[in-house]
């Protein structure tokens, strides 16, 4: 297991693309899962859980992903709601962060949704330290109100993102990160 700073310094996305099996086994998958719930949550509130896409269960959420595309696309080329339907199929394993918020008194809903941020980050960094390649994405069908009913949300919950995590195929590129001293101020 790499070192915890080195491994924050020098962790980045891989592109679901660029990921084939295997995926985590079921003691890894729950390792990812547990530090994907061990994050800032003010008022114990559990505001986020998780959807696990994993086999057929990918191309049963993509079906659903392809039936609103086409649906709200009536005259989309079939490659194009065959590329929405393969939308979960790159990696072998998908993790859905769901978001919802709870009435506090002392708990604003935008702390509880950056809750659940965190729990997809530290879902990313726990699939990296396991050796995995791990990317959060989103996408139009992330924010679509009627694939987020086709894959059971309730209507008061939202999608966070999804976790694709895989082993990877080639090493993955840095992108350019910013400069502190474009981002640092004191006061």
């Amino acid at each position: 297991m790499p070192d915890a700073i080195e491994l924050l310094k020098t962790r980045r996305s891989v592109k679901p693309r660029e990921m084939t099996g295997p995926g985590p086994s079921a003691a890894e998958l729950e390792t990812i899962l547990t530090i994907g719930a061990r994050v800032p949550d003010h008022g114990k509130l559990a505001p986020w859980r998780f959807i696990i896409f994993e086999g057929d269960a990918r191309l049963r959420a993509g079906e659903v992903i392809a039936k609103v595309f086409a649906r709200k696309n009536p005259g989309a080329p079939a490659a194009d709601v065959e590329t929405e339907r393969k939308r979960l199929m790159d990696a072998p394993l998908v993790i859905g962060i769901v978001s919802f918020t709870r009435p506090h008194p002392k708990v604003p809903a935008f702390e509880q949704e950056l809750s659940a941020g965190a729990s997809a980050m530290n879902t990313v960094t726990a699939a990296t330290a396991l050796g995995y390649g791990a990317c959060w994405l989103t996408g139009w069908f992330s924010f679509d109100r009627d694939v987020l009913d086709g894959l059971g949300l309730k209507p008061d919950e939202k999608l966070a993102g999804f976790i694709h995590v895989g082993t990877p195929t080639k090493p993955s590129e840095d992108r350019p990160r910013p400069f502190l001293s474009e981002i640092v101020t004191r006061f």
